[in-house]
């Protein structure tokens, strides 16, 4: 019995674990998207000042030429986080079944099974200050 319970605690830690790394993503996409935002604002500032808005121009600003890549670049980490956050989900899929199988386990050998603390889904705490 004493290893059911400890395997129920592991595959509980697992799952919350992958849900933290979720959030953990979420807020970095969000992060980064503020960032792009921020970095376009500037870029479109500077070719307003300028009066230049193609790249190619030999006038083109030097300032707004290295915030465009930036911004670019940011743009390309965004799309390589949520193919990564979109495995993530899939194994937090994954990881939810197995801790039900393991529970549904532990109930039907009449383990005393504790329910899991209920989590935020991914990204709903933020913004909120933290109680204590």
């Amino acid at each position: 019995m004493r290893s059911r319970d400890s395997l129920l605690r592991l595959h509980r830690f697992r799952t919350e674990d992958v849900r933290r790394q979720v959030a953990d993503m979420d807020l970095m996409i969000q992060d980064l998207m503020r960032k792009h935002d921020e970095l376009d604002a500037h870029v479109k500032a500077e070719e307003g000042r300028t009066g230049i808005s193609d790249p190619n121009n030999v006038n083109y600003s030097m300032a707004a030429k290295s915030v465009r890549s930036r911004r670019d670049n940011i743009l390309r980490t965004v799309a390589e986080l949520r193919d990564q956050h979109d495995a993530m989900k899939d194994k937090l899929k994954d990881e939810e079944s197995e801790l039900r199988k393991v529970e549904l386990l532990v109930e039907k050998e009449g383990g005393s099974l504790k329910p899991a603390p209920l989590a935020p889904p991914p990204g709903a705490m933020i913004g909120h200050a933290i109680a204590r």
